[in-house]
């Protein structure tokens, strides 16, 4: 059959050779039948993939944009986003039900806060919920392989150093740090509380001048590789079936009911029913149709929650109330002292504001503090401002341990803090304006630290309709609607 209907066809039609020296270039029958039979196999592939059901279309689709239709879009692909996805995967009940898309706008990461981070852990909070979360993500960290490790790939190694917090209290403080000591026992913290003759005794290398007390956590506490953990989460999330796509959100597409909740006030709830993602480095966008979404876009989560209204109504009303996460640079400096503290270093935050950890075993440490309020540095840009180094770091380090009197600033970078100006605290779950958008963020510097518990949180919101595992309502979005913070204590 094949025969006869080639024969017809003058491209194909059998010709006989001219003698020549070298060898015909003229593709054989045979040839020709085997390429027009992968061409079919080619075509029957492409036309069961479109029957009923199927997302395949005609048409050649720009690379890495996300499909039409999704069940869930998390806006921000930093450890939290991630997180989230692996969480809802983990806990669907039939194996590829739900379909997850993480949407991260910077596919280097360059500017990811999770990668910035100095990647520390601690049990040393104020309040309760803050304890509990990361509590229970330090088990996730000692776990993680049962969690998270990938058939045929490589174990995960955090890089897990388990040197502790050590918090220093002055005469004014001491009496705080007293009361967090209670409530971190009270939550199951492993934490203990140090006089200053103590606390020489432990670190020699110490000034304690100035300190009335210590406090010192035991287990669950240290620093480990931020991008080791995104990582993880991200393969792992990706084997489960979850969607990644590299763009920006530029807006969305949504229904509005307008209601009267008291005479004369009328408040607009919306319910999202497409999310726009843009392309990187094009006007190229896909609408993605889908019944929730979750804003884990960190430091730009106040950026997309105006783009639902949230913020600009009137000011009196709950649509003129802004969201309260904005972005705040902080600059993290590696200094060199082979004469510095050493192995025995804890993570090390004194009632300064100065913090200071060990990076590796070359006599490299990681220094840092956050600015006053009104100092607070340009977030154009991720430039270091060296200066604030020397006027502001330097003597504090100096003073506290006498080693760094000498040391050299080798290299240092910039991050953003996705800081809660209401609290300093997380938020979490639904706005009351948006009926399918879920909050996960405003974290001020332990969003990475707590990501492990947060994504499950955040997943049992969606799926199981209110928290099982911990308790997280009081960080929920009406405490900024009704004006009452809970302020936590710690915040580095």
């Amino acid at each position: 059959m094949w025969r006869r209907l080639f024969a017809t066809v003058p491209a194909f039609r059998a010709q006989k050779a001219p003698c020549r020296s070298f060898k015909s270039s003229r593709r054989s029958d045979k040839d020709v039948f085997e390429e027009v039979e992968d061409q079919f196999r080619a075509f029957r592939k492409k036309a069961v993939k479109a029957m009923p059901g199927s997302d395949w279309s005609p048409f050649e689709l720009t690379p890495g944009l996300p499909p039409e239709r999704a069940d869930v879009v998390i806006i921000g692909g930093g450890v939290v986003g991630w997180s989230i996805a692996y969480w809802i995967k983990r806990k669907e009940r039939t194996r590829g039900a739900l379909r997850v898309v993480v949407v991260e706008k910077d596919p280097t990461y360059s500017q990811a806060s999770t990668v910035l981070s100095c990647g520390g852990i601690r049990q040393q909070f104020s309040l309760k919920e803050n304890i509990l979360l990361s509590l229970e993500s330090a088990d996730f960290l000692r776990n993680i392989n049962k969690h998270l490790w990938v058939t045929n790939e490589d174990p995960v190694d955090l890089q897990f150093n388990h040197s502790g917090y050590l918090f220093l209290a002055s005469e004014k403080s001491a009496h705080v740090m007293e009361e967090n000591y209670s409530t971190q026992r009270y939550a199951g913290a492993k934490v203990v509380l140090l006089s200053p003759s103590q606390l020489k005794e432990r670190f020699p290398w110490m000034n304690t001048e100035g300190v009335a007390l210590a406090s010192l956590g035991l287990e669950n506490e240290g620093w480990f590789d931020p991008w080791s953990l995104l990582n993880a989460f991200r393969r792992k999330a990706l084997s489960m079936g979850v969607y990644q796509c590299f763009g920006e959100v530029t807006g969305f597409r949504y229904s509005t009911q307008i209601a009267e909740v008291a005479e004369g006030d009328f408040v607009d709830f919306r319910r999202i029913k497409c999310v726009n993602v843009r392309m990187p480095n094009s006007l190229e966008y896909q609408p993605v149709e889908c019944p929730v979404v979750v804003n884990a876009a960190g430091a730009n989560s106040g950026k997309i929650a105006a783009m639902l209204g949230i913020g600009l109504g009137p000011e009196e009303s709950v649509s003129g109330i802004p969201f309260p996460v904005e972005p705040r640079k902080r600059f993290a400096y590696v200094v060199h002292c082979p004469d510095g503290p050493g192995l025995d270093t804890p993570f090390l935050i004194d009632y300064s504001g100065v913090y200071l950890r060990r990076e590796g075993l070359g006599g490299n440490y990681i220094a840092g503090m956050s600015p006053e309020e009104t100092e607070e540095p340009d977030i154009s840009n991720l430039d270091v401002d060296h200066e604030f180094f020397q006027e502001k770091v330097w003597h504090h380090l100096a003073h506290r341990i006498p080693a760094f009197e000498k040391l050299k600033v080798s290299s240092a970078w910039a991050g953003f803090y996705d800081y809660n100006t209401f609290d300093q605290n997380g938020i979490l779950g639904l706005h009351p304006l948006v009926a399918n958008m879920y909050f996960a963020t405003g974290f001020s510097g332990h969003g990475l630290q707590q990501s492990p518990a947060v994504g499950r949180a955040i997943a049992e919101l969606i799926l199981d309709r209110g928290y099982k595992t911990i308790d997280l309502s009081a960080f929920g979005i009406k405490r900024i609607i009704k004006k009452k913070p809970i302020l936590e204590r710690n915040i580095v």
